[in-house]
C-alpha cells in the first residue's frame, strides 16, 4: 500500500515543475535550411531572401530569427528593378524591424552604386541604412570611404564621417548675382 502510496505522489501533475525549469532556455521555435522567403505587399513582390539556415527564436519573450550561414536579399523597387544585399550572417528583430547584417556585406543597386562594409543595420519600418563601421560607397557621383554612415534607402540623403575619396560636385550659378 505504501508503495501504490509513493507511486501516486510521484506521479503528480508536473507541469509546473517544467515550466520552471523550461523558463530560462533559450532554445530556437524551430530551424530550417535552405529557406526561400518571399515577401508581398499587395499581390507585388517586394523582396525574397534566401539563406542555406534560419534559426527561429520567435517564441523568446524578445523575439528574433537568426541567419547563421549567410543571407541574399532581393529587393523590388517601384519599377521592379532588382537590388541585392549579400551578407555573412544576418539577424532580424521582430518588434523592432531591425535588421543586423554583419561580415561581407554587399548592397547592389540596379543602377549599379555598391556599398560595401562589415556590418550594416537596416531599419525596416522607416527604409534606413546605417553603421559605425568603416565603409566604401561607389557610384556614378562618389567613390569613397568613410567612418560611418546614416542615409535613406536611396542615398539621397546621407550622413557619413570623415571622407576618403571624390566626390563629383556641381556648381550652379546664384539666380540673384546675374545681371
Amino acid at each position: 500500500m505504501v508503495f501504490f502510496i509513493a507511486l501516486f505522489i510521484s506521479c503528480a501533475d508536473s507541469t509546473e515543475a517544467l515550466s520552471e525549469i523550461n523558463k530560462d532556455r533559450q532554445e530556437p521555435l524551430g530551424t530550417a535550411t535552405n529557406i526561400r522567403m518571399v515577401y508581398t505587399d499587395s499581390i507585388k513582390i517586394q523582396a525574397i531572401l534566401t539563406s542555406p539556415k534560419h534559426v527561429d527564436y520567435t517564441n523568446l519573450s524578445f523575439r528574433y530569427a537568426e541567419f547563421p550561414e549567410g543571407l541574399k536579399v532581393v529587393f523590388f523597387d517601384e519599377l521592379e528593378q532588382e537590388n541585392e544585399l549579400i551578407a555573412d550572417y544576418g539577424i532580424l528583430y521582430n518588434d523592432t524591424k531591425l535588421i543586423d547584417l554583419r561580415g561581407n556585406v554587399k548592397l547592389k543597386s540596379h543602377n549599379g552604386s555598391i556599398l560595401i562594409t562589415e556590418q550594416l543595420f537596416w531599419d525596416a519600418e522607416s527604409e534606413w541604412l546605417f553603421t559605425e563601421k568603416p565603409f566604401t560607397f561607389e557610384d556614378n557621383d562618389y567613390n569613397f570611404e568613410a567612418l560611418r554612415l546614416d542615409t535613406n534607402k536611396e542615398f539621397s540623403k546621407f550622413q557619413t564621417g570623415s571622407l576618403i575619396g571624390t566626390i563629383t560636385v556641381s556648381e550652379q550659378k546664384d539666380s540673384l548675382g546675374q545681371q
